[in-house]
């Protein structure tokens, strides 16, 4: 007899389920593990919100984790590949997480909080990377514990908020919040009886503020976000902006076979931190070598391409490939970008490589070249 498999259903954020009873309910798709609303208000205002001024959206999908245990610093410190000892007391540094030959397996933030240690990993990642994590802790004085969702238990959970745009600094200010004079760093604050954790992370174009407040209230917090003139956000344009500012994601444009000198992010990388697992193929790649494919933004003329879509060169050979693009809906006319995993031997050619999509075809170039 075999024996049925139920698969675990999709999660429904807690702003999504708030929203759920709205007159004119959203359509709700996957993202990031869970599901979130697609679209709140037209693309091209959604867009113009996280570029011109500040567009409040859901982070439900981010999972936090406590690193606790008297050995939690130096075990941390040896799983990731960026700092952790040298962090701030109210700091934060994002991360790759390798296996012992060098393969991503996952990236996270890493934030700490006086003495405390936080991760913060998107709900897509969050099993895996936390067995990963889990396989490592032999001998160590060191534990895991989830800070929200299911397993925090229903009086403890949180949710965040996520504020982004040029103009989220003037949000803030008009709710008596603290804005962020850096990125990577964080506060908390008591507001309106609500108990509000504030971090700020990275961003290329605009202010990426996460705010974190108990579940029951995030109803609140949204409201007056709105009210202080944050634009509502789903998360298509949201994955459009990120490709815009050509941030990566895992599981999209970074996987399980790559490297992380090939995605290009040397922000996640320290290289005077001391020992951490893959950190001899890292180090080797630096010192001996280099790899023959890097993560490029491109931007692209033409129709929008699927996730894998291959570039070539006016030869017919492959240059590269599609990781993930989208259309950013601007006033002044829609501009696609896309990130992709080119050769080496492609990118010192500087010329601009095609590709299909559907019926029609297009042309691709890399930002900065």
């Amino acid at each position: 007899m075999t024996e049925t498999v139920l698969a675990t259903p999709t999660p429904v954020t807690p702003l999504a389920a708030l929203l759920a009873s709205a007159a004119a309910p959203h359509e709700l798709i996957a993202y990031r593990g869970v599901l979130t609303p697609r679209e709140l208000d037209a693309p091209a205002r959604e867009i113009a919100a996280l570029m011109e001024s500040a567009g409040v959206h859901d982070l439900g999908w981010l999972r936090r984790v406590a690193v606790r245990g008297e050995d939690r610093f130096r075990w941390l410190s040896g799983m990731v590949t960026n700092m952790v000892n040298e962090l701030g007391e109210n700091a934060g540094a994002w991360n790759l997480v390798l296996n012992a030959q060098g393969r991503i397996q996952g990236e996270l933030y890493v934030w700490r909080e006086g003495d405390q240690l936080e991760l913060e990993i998107a709900a897509d990642q969050y099993d895996r990377l936390l067995a990963h994590l889990e396989r490592f802790i032999i001998m160590d004085d060191v534990e895991l514990v989830p800070l929200n969702g299911k397993a925090a238990g229903e009086a403890t959970a949180e949710t965040a908020l996520g504020l982004t745009g040029p103009l989220a600094h003037q949000v803030l200010g008009r709710l008596s919040l603290v804005a962020l004079s850096e990125p990577l760093t964080s506060t908390r604050v008591e507001w309106n009886g609500v108990d509000l954790r504030i971090t700020r992370g990275y961003g290329v174009l605009a202010a990426h503020y996460a705010l974190w407040a108990p579940e029951a209230q995030i109803g609140k917090l949204w409201k007056y976000l709105r009210a202080a003139g944050a634009a509502p956000v789903g998360c298509a344009a949201l994955e459009a902006f990120r490709i815009a500012e050509g941030i990566p994601a895992y599981g999209i444009d970074m996987v399980e076979r790559d490297l992380p000198q090939e995605t290009s992010q040397m922000r996640a990388l320290h290289f005077n931190k001391g020992c951490y697992l893959g950190q001899e193929i890292v180090e080797r790649i630096r010192s001996r070598g280099n790899v023959h494919r890097h993560l490029r933004q491109l931007e692209l003329s033409g129709p929008v391409p699927a996730s894998g879509t291959e570039l070539t060169l006016d030869d017919g050979a492959v240059a590269g490939q599609i990781t993930s693009a989208a259309e950013l809906a601007l006033a002044s006319g829609g501009r696609v970008f896309a990130l992709g995993m080119m050769r080496e031997e492609a990118e010192v050619r500087d010329s601009a490589f095609t590709y299909a999509a559907g019926t029609g075809t297009g042309t691709a170039r890399i930002l900065g070249s």
